[in-house]
Parts: structure tokens; sequence; C-alpha cells
């Protein structure tokens, strides 16, 4: 939109990070770090030897796949085999490989493949309503360390491997946008076992280096601790969670029959999350679509089960791979789209209600998902894994509230908007909503046929700014605010008292970016954001 300015560095990161799920990043991170630690130990830094890290690798790549495509078969769901290719590299990373040149290590090859197929297995076995309470590789890996065939050594923690490790821990984590909890955890962390070394009279520059460089505090928190499906829906109960298992994961204990572990520090806090979450997966009966305008499109699914969340947070929905690419796509198709079967969509409907709805950017070229989701017939199923986001309101109803959406960026403000999902956020009665609270939206669009969910917003009783972008002229209920570019300047004389807001802005990244400076330097204090990072 030409309302808006962005940093180019950072549109183009977001871009191109945009194209992945989080799933397919940490897939290809991890088999970049698998690579390089293929290409160490040619170069001599590191000494398990070509032929036994091939082995190993095959080993944890082979048996867990073929062990998540029995286990699918099993019990008559689509093996998902993005995630039993992870759990396998992150398997490979936590075990020693065997050494082939002392003799076949019979024990140890099937203390690593028992973590395998145990890691996969507890994807079923320890699951409740089909979401896995504990993160597969640390359950896998902690199980089989209880045989005694083998246990965990987290090899990846070794100052050769840190030199990738480092930037691919911080690429997932800036994709997910968990780089707040991952710094909590590695402060708590790296503080606990600073001070321990320390104690034992180690010099502060080595003691700090340790914990980074050969302790595996960077690969758990990139690429284990941040797994969706075993994270808390809440950002602050993230940030706790990871200060808990920080704690965890740097007091030594020894209990007799356990001693502590980062898998077992993972573990702990995997029931923590459990606990504070949405607990399983809910299917959903899809009931029926409308457009909203010419390039966005809602669609409307009936739960099974109640769903617990707030106005403003989101739903994941798993799309199986036949859909993600269509009634008549090829397999080129899918693999072509590269962002896997798992997406994020904001909730538009009010908590309470008996529909879920989700509001949909359908403009062409439309994506492997969203051909997925235009393909549905009613009455047909799919599956919602985990809701989550701090997309919402204060509690306080008597904060105003300014609301900034881009386009597409509509979408999470409706429940927000709607007079149930107003009370329930606040703790006000339902149906008091936002006539209880000032709020006003400035609403950018390209056009008036893009300004979607026209009539709600006039039900709603909120100031509405509309900023459309060819000039043309909002619905009588929306001020016209003119083609000007929205920045500090435009927003201080747009919202003169913008300070004593609290600012949501929503949209694509770029977007996102550049509304919130705007609004930093117009004077707000609190600014939340909820960006589209594409799918």
């Amino acid at each position: 939109m030409t309302a808006i300015t962005t940093t180019p560095l950072g549109s183009k990161l977001d871009t191109a990070l945009g194209r992945l799920t989080m799933y397919r990043l940490v897939l290809w991170v991890l088999a970049v770090l698998a690579g390089y630690s293929l290409l160490l130990n040619v170069l001599g830094w590191l000494t398990f030897g070509l032929p036994e890290m091939l082995a190993h690798l095959g080993l944890c790549l082979g048996v867990t796949y073929a062990t998540n495509l029995a286990l699918a078969a099993f019990f008559h769901v689509r093996p998902h085999t993005e995630s039993s290719f992870i759990t396998g590299l992150l398997l490979y990373f936590l075990f020693w490989p065997s050494q082939l040149t002392q003799g076949l290590q019979l024990a140890e090859l099937a203390g690593v493949a028992l973590a395998c197929v145990l890691a996969s297995a507890s994807k079923y076995a320890l699951a409740w309503r089909g979401r896995h309470i504990f993160n597969p590789a640390a359950a896998g890996a902690f199980l089989a360390g209880l045989t005694g065939l083998n246990i965990a050594t987290w090899w990846a923690a070794t100052p050769p491997m840190l030199l990738l490790v480092l930037p691919g821990a911080l690429l997932v984590l800036y994709r997910i946008r968990k780089l707040p909890m991952a710094a909590v955890f590695t402060v708590v962390a790296v503080f606990i076992v600073t001070a321990e070394l320390l104690r034992s009279g180690m010099e502060l520059s080595e003691a700090l280096w340790q914990p980074i460089a050969q302790r595996p505090v960077l690969f758990f928190v990139g690429f284990m601790l941040i797994e969706p499906l075993t994270l808390p829906p809440r950002r602050w109960q993230q940030l706790v969670l990871a200060a808990v298992v920080g704690v965890l994961f740097a007091v030594p204990y020894n209990l007799g029959f356990v001693a502590n572990s980062p898998e077992l520090a993972l573990l702990a806090g995997n029931v923590l999350a459990f606990a504070a979450g949405q607990r399983g997966r809910v299917r959903l009966q899809f009931v029926g679509r409308r457009p909203l305008t010419p390039t966005t499109t809602e669609f409307s699914f009936r739960p099974e089960r109640p769903v617990r969340f707030t106005a403003g947070q989101y739903l994941e929905l798993h799309l199986p791979p036949a859909k993600a690419g269509g009634r008549n796509a090829g397999k080129s198709d899918i693999r072509g789209d590269g962002r896997g079967i798992r997406r994020v969509f904001s909730l538009t409907s009010a908590p309470g209600t008996p529909l879920l709805t989700i509001g949909v950017g359908t403009a062409e070229p439309v994506s492997a998902a969203k051909r997925s989701l235009l393909a549905l017939t009613p009455g047909e199923g799919l599956a919602a894994t985990m809701v989550g986001g701090d997309f919402v309101l204060p509690r306080n109803p008597a904060i105003p509230v300014l609301f900034i959406a881009a386009g597409i960026g509509i979408t999470p403000y409706l429940a927000h908007l709607s007079g149930t999902a107003a009370g329930a956020a606040t703790g006000t009665p339902s149906g008091t909503g936002t006539a209880d609270r000032d709020v006003i939206l400035l609403y950018l669009a390209k056009n008036a046929a893009e300004l979607a969910y026209a009539e709600e917003l006039q039900r709603s009783g909120a100031r509405i700014l509309a900023r459309l972008a060819d000039g043309s002229v909002p619905p009588a209920f929306m001020k016209d605010t003119g083609a000007q570019r929205i920045d500090a300047a435009a927003l201080k004389e747009l919202v003169p008292d913008i300070a004593g807001r609290e600012v949501f802005v929503s949209g694509s990244p770029a977007s996102v970016r550049s509304l919130r400076t705007a609004a930093r330097g117009a004077g707000a204090r609190r600014v939340h954001v909820d960006s589209f990072a594409g799918y």
C-alpha cells in the first residue's frame, strides 16, 4: 500500500521467511546444520568419523520416518512427514554417533533406535485428544536414557557448531517472534551456570563462554523449547515457562533414579504448558464460505466441542497434504508450495459463539493452503491443532484503544469489536462490549470495495477512520482521511490523544513495522502488533 513505508532489509527478510512455515524453516535449518556437521568432520574439527556420522544420521531419520508411517497407518491418520524428519534430525544432534571402528556397538545403536521409536510413539501415546503433550525428541531421549542403553549428550553444543547454531536459532526465533522468550531462558540458564562456575574458581570470561559454547543453551532454546504445540497460548505464560525451564535446565540435582538433564527440564516445562493451554486438537466441520471483498473470503466451521480462546487470538489449522495442493493439484504443487500443512488464521468470531470464523485473503495467485480452503465442501472436516496469541484487549474497559488495520489485518479486530467478545475479554458483562470502551479504528485499504466486514464495523459503534489508497470515498459511517501517507505526523493529527491509548497494529510484516514506528513517533506508549507473514 502506498500509505506506508518500511525498512528494506527487514521487509525482505520477513518476505523471505514468510514463504516458509515454522516447521519447514526448522527442518531446513536442521538439515543445513547436519550438513555442516559432516563438513566439520571432513575438516577434522569434529572427530566422530564420517562413516559413523552418516550411519547415525541415516539411523535417526530412517527409524523416525518408518515409525511415523507405521503409527499413522495404525491410528488411521495422515503422517506428518516434516515432523518426523525434524524429530530425527534433533535426535541426530542429541545422541553421540557410535564408533564403528571399535566394533558394532549394538547397545548404543539400539538405544538411539529406541529413542527414535519412542519419540514417534509419544506423539500418539503421550497425547490428549490428538495433541501430543511432550516434545517428541526430548521424550524419546529421556525414556531411552532410563533403559541404560544410551544417553543424550547434546553434542551439537560444541564450539565449531556454534558458528551456524547461533544464526540458525536466531533465524527461527525471529520468524516465530519468540526472541523475548529465548532471551529469558538464556539469561536465566547462563546466569545460574556462570554463577556455579565462578564459585568453582573459573575466570569470568571463561565462565560466560562455557555455557554458550559447550552447553546446549542455544540449540535447546532455538529448536526445542519453542515447539508451538508444547507452548502455552499467552506471551506472559511463555516468558514464565522460559524462566522455569531455565532454572530446571541449569540447576544441578540428582534424585538417584533421575538427574537433571536438558530433556527432563523440557518435559517438565511441557507439563506446565499443557496445564495452561487449549488441551488437544479439535475437529472442525466446514459449514460454508462467503465473499467479503473481491479479494477476501470468510470461512465458517463448527467445532465438535467448545474452543477456549480470547478475542484477538489465532487458530492453527492442520491441512492434510491432499488438501494442501487443492483437489486438482499434483504432487509438484504440494512440494512447490514449501510452506507445510499447518497454517494460522485470526479468529473473527467472538468467544462462546457456536461457529468459528476466519477471514482469508484469496486474491490470485493463491497458495496451496488457500486452495485447500476454497476446495472445502460443507460437511468436510479438518483439525484445529492450537489456539494462541496475545493480540487481546486490556482487561480494564476504561483504557481507550486505537486499532490500526492494513488490508487483511482487519480480521483480529472483528472479535474485539463484537459486544460479546469485548465483554469476555475485559471481564465486563456479555453484550456491553465496546459500548463501554473508547475505540478508534484506522482502516487502510486499496479502495472502498476492499473494506471487509463493513456491516459488522458499522454495528460495532466504534469510530472508524478510513484511508483508501486510490482516493475513493468510504461508506458514510467512516470518516474519510484522504490519501495522505500514514506517518507519525499524520497519526498525531488523526488521533490527537494517541499517547493515552493502547495501540494495536495488524497487517503484513512490512505494514506493521512501518505503522508501529509511526505510532511510536506519534507518542504511543504501548503498541501491540499482529503480523500476517504470508500463507
